[in-house]
C-alpha cells in the first residue's frame, strides 16, 4: 500500500480524465491521495474532491507565491474549510526565494501567520521551502513543540535534513529522486531514518523517470517508492509499509486506507 502525500488533483490538468487518474493510482497500489491546497479557491476545490472520492483527502492553505493576496477573509475561509473531517493538514505554506512572486518580507509575515493558524486549528503543516532553508528552519524552530509536519519536495542536503528531523518533521521525497543528478537527495534517502520519510508526486509536476516529459499523476509515486527501495536495499513492500505508516501517523487518515474505493461517492 502506498500513499501519495502531495498531489494537485484539483488543477485543470486533470479535468479531462480525473476519474481515470484516480483509478490508475488505485490499480498501482496507491490507496490514498492527499490533494494539497495552494490558495483559498484551490483549497475549496481540493476539499470538494475529497468529498467526492473516498480515496482522496485535502489540505488547506496559501502558497508563498500568493502570500501578498492574503487578507482577513482568506483566513476566515480557510478556518471554515479546516473544520471538515477530510481536511488533514494546513498547507502548502512556506517560503519561495527562487521565484519571489511575493515580496520576501510579506512571505515571511504570512508564513508565520499561517503557522500560528495551523497551531490554532491543531493541524500538521505541509511546508514549501525553495532557496530558503535557513529562514524556513528558523521559523519552524521557533514553533518547536507547537507544530509537526512535512517538508514537501525536500531539496536540502543531509545536514539540513537532520535539522528538520530533529524538530520532528518528516521529509517528503518526490520524483526528482529518480533524476540522474539527484546526488544530494540520494544521500538524504540513504542516511536518514526510514521512519522520517514520506513519498509524493507533486502531480502534475516533477514526473519521475521513466515518464519524464509527460504529465505526472499519483500512480507514479510507485516509481519513487521503488527508487527508495533500490537506494536502501529494501523491498518495495518494506518501503511502502514504512512510508504509509508515517503518512498515517502524520495526517491521521487511519490505517484502513486500503479499503477505500476510488469511485465517486
Amino acid at each position: 500500500m502506498l500513499i501519495d502525500t502531495h498531489a494537485h488533483l484539483e488543477m485543470s490538468d486533470f479535468d479531462e480524465d480525473r476519474d481515470d487518474v484516480i483509478e490508475r493510482a488505485i490499480e498501482s497500489g496507491v490507496h490514498a491521495i492527499i490533494a494539497v491546497g495552494i490558495s483559498l479557491e484551490d483549497s475549496e476545490a481540493a476539499l470538494a474532491l475529497a468529498q467526492q472520492y473516498d480515496a482522496v483527502y485535502a489540505t488547506v492553505g496559501v502558497h508563498p507565491h500568493d502570500a501578498q493576496g492574503i487578507d482577513d477573509a482568506t483566513y476566515d475561509g480557510l478556518r471554515r474549510l479546516a473544520q471538515h473531517e477530510k481536511v488533514v493538514a494546513y498547507g502548502e505554506i512556506g517560503l519561495d526565494f527562487y521565484r519571489d512572486r511575493s515580496p520576501r518580507d510579506i512571505q515571511i509575515r504570512r508564513f508565520e501567520e499561517q503557522l500560528n493558524l495551523a497551531a490554532e486549528l491543531d493541524l500538521p503543516v505541509v511546508i514549501h521551502s525553495r532557496d530558503a532553508h535557513r529562514e524556513t528552519y528558523e521559523m519552524l524552530r521557533r514553533q518547536r513543540g507547537r507544530l509537526r509536519g512535512v517538508l514537501h519536495c525536500f531539496s536540502g542536503d543531509y545536514t539540513m535534513a537532520t535539522r528538520y528531523i530533529d524538530l520532528g518533521y518528516y521529509l517528503s521525497i518526490p520524483g526528482t529522486i529518480t533524476f540522474p543528478k539527484a546526488e544530494a537527495l540520494v544521500e538524504v534517502v540513504q542516511k536518514v531514518p526510514l521512519d522520517s520519510l514520506l513519498i509524493e508526486t507533486d502531480s502534475p509536476y516533477l514526473t519521475p523517470v521513466p515518464n519524464r516529459g509527460k504529465r505526472n499523476e499519483p500512480a507514479n509515486v510507485a516509481y519513487v517508492a521503488q527508487k527508495i527501495s533500490e537506494i536502501r536495499g529494501l523491498t518495495l513492500e518494506a518501503v511502502g509499509r514504512a512510508t504509509t505508516d508515517n503518512a498515517v501517523d502524520l495526517f491521521g487518515i487511519g490505517g484502513d486506507a486500503e479499503k477505500r474505493s476510488p469511485v465517486p461517492n
